[in-house]
């Protein structure tokens, strides 16, 4: 049946709308202020006069090209060009300080290609198996794996777990003002009626690593001569043989991460970088190193958030449940143009899935050529002066998170939570776990509501559970495990 989905889809009509989206999408991710959802959103009206398989592989191009191209301002600006990136900025920046931005470019792209490939074959081969072993998560599920997410803060953070856990806290709080889930109770908003909706992802992203990296550098001063581009040596993969063997289960598990993190409806690539690299983190024998321009932590983001693509895809296409906000929006261009997703969809309109299936093949073989090809000329970004691009860097943001929702509110939210992300870096604190408790605090205390009203105030069926207990055991061990480390760590300090 597969190669009915390539029939449909190798012809030159096909083929120009992925190029053109993976090339749109690549835009979109690399440019901080712009993300793959606010690309697929403005060229969603495009498909319309198009056949279906036209429309969907011009989105899944975007899709695609958006959540990879992230990697690009990540390694070379240190800045996540979309929420999935955020952990490749951990070691992908240092290396490029080191002079191996093009070591870390090529490592990125070849990792973000098997990441990607690899979800996909999930995608076709397991997909059904999959939708309906998470049809059975419910409130407790969730909360259970939002609070063990959570928990990753001790690997997150190379000092003090405690900052770490402020920062955690800090970030909950954020995400908390504006209404309350289910009730819709305004909090934290001290009649101001912007607040009303709290705060976006996207303006805090953008504050919280792009404006305060930019204030971060003005403290630093800005040299009178260019960047460091100088040259470097650009390959296919960036690892030796022994590096890929060597990276194999981290490659893997990182993968595993992504396809598991995307199936689930509503956390996604975001969360799925962060939790892959604190994992890879925790299973390092040298933990200590990470942060610091090592290859693992590279790997593993890269891996798992182009993973968590198939993984998204998996209950749009067996349930009709759209994994992220950008299978949201491609499950909007379904119904437009009247294809219904469920079950029933393989049985009624097989061709087109095994279409969809090809195109997703097709526009990641695209990404990874037309990255690889343009890589020397992004690399030249670090020879620009930064005089010059700092400026446009801050245009760029503004203009991004006010395109977001045409709100001038984020514009300045953008700004004073960049304020407040360079405040915190001098302080020593760690943004990594402030942005994940931003991301996960709806996911946990929209379904702890949800749960205490199935249960009618008792606690005990998110303990009854076994998949929702496995998950609260499992976070209670991380954490013990984590100040057991921190311990230790005051122990050998004191030692020496």
């Amino acid at each position: 049946m597969i190669s009915a989905g390539f029939a449909l889809v190798l012809n030159l009509e096909c083929l120009g709308l992925i190029g053109a989206g993976v090339f749109i999408g690549i835009v979109f991710g690399a440019l901080p202020g712009l993300t793959a959802t606010m690309g697929v959103a403005l060229c969603l009206p495009l498909t319309f006069p198009l056949a279906p398989i036209q429309g969907i592989s011009l989105l899944l191009g975007l899709y695609i090209g958006g959540i990879s191209g992230g990697l690009i301002s990540a390694i070379l600006l240190k800045i996540p060009g979309t929420p999935s990136s955020i952990a490749t900025t951990f070691d992908g920046g240092p290396m490029a300080d080191k002079g191996e931005a093009g070591k870390a470019l090529s490592i990125g792209l070849f990792y973000s290609f098997l990441g990607t490939l690899f979800s996909i074959a999930a995608l076709v081969f397991i997909a059904p198996w999959l939708a309906r072993f998470t049809l059975r998560f419910g409130p407790y599920q969730y909360f259970a794996i939002g609070v063990f997410s959570l928990t990753m803060v001790g690997s997150l953070v190379s000092g003090s777990v405690v900052k770490g856990l402020v920062g955690c806290v800090l970030g909950l709080c954020l995400a908390q003002v504006g209404a309350a889930p289910v009730s819709g109770a305004l909090r934290y908003t001290f009649g101001f009626h912007e607040l009303d909706n709290g705060f976006e992802l996207l303006p805090v992203l953008v504050g919280l690593f792009a404006v305060s990296e930019i204030l971060k550098a003005a403290e630093d001063g800005i040299p009178e001569t260019g960047g460091v581009a100088g040259k470097h040596k650009i390959s296919p993969t960036g690892v030796t043989l022994p590096e890929f063997l060597n990276q194999g289960w981290n490659f893997t598990r990182s993968a595993l991460i992504g396809i598991g993190i995307g199936i689930l409806p509503g956390i996604g690539g975001g969360t799925a970088n962060l939790i892959a690299y604190a994992v890879a983190r925790n299973q390092s024998k040298y933990p200590e190193k990470f942060g610091s321009g090592v290859i693992d932590g590279l790997i593993a983001s890269e891996t798992s958030n182009n993973a968590s693509i198939g993984g998204a895809l998996i209950p749009l296409m067996t349930l009709g449940i759209p994994g992220d906000t950008v299978t949201a929006i491609l499950l909007g261009g379904l119904m437009l143009h009247g294809i219904s997703t469920g079950p029933m969809l393989f049985k009624t309109n097989g061709p087109l899935v095994y279409g969809i299936f090809a195109a997703t093949i097709v526009a990641t073989i695209v990404m990874y050529a037309m990255e690889y090809l343009g890589m020397r000329l992004f690399i030249r970004v670090l020879s620009i002066k930064r005089q010059y691009l700092l400026p446009v860097i801050m245009i760029l943001c503004c203009v991004g998170t006010y395109g977001a929702n045409n709100r001038v509110f984020d514009v300045f939210a953008a700004l004073l939570l960049g304020v407040i992300g360079f405040l915190l870096l001098k302080s020593g604190f760690s943004l990594s776990p402030f942005i994940l408790g931003f991301i996960l605090e709806p996911v946990i205390e929209t379904n702890l509501i949800r749960g205490m009203m199935f249960s009618k105030g008792s606690v005990i069926p998110f303990l009854a559970n076994p998949i929702s207990a496995v998950f609260l055991a499992m976070s209670l061990l991380s954490v013990v495990l984590s100040f057991r480390n921190e311990l230790r760590k005051k122990r050998f300090s004191t030692t020496i």
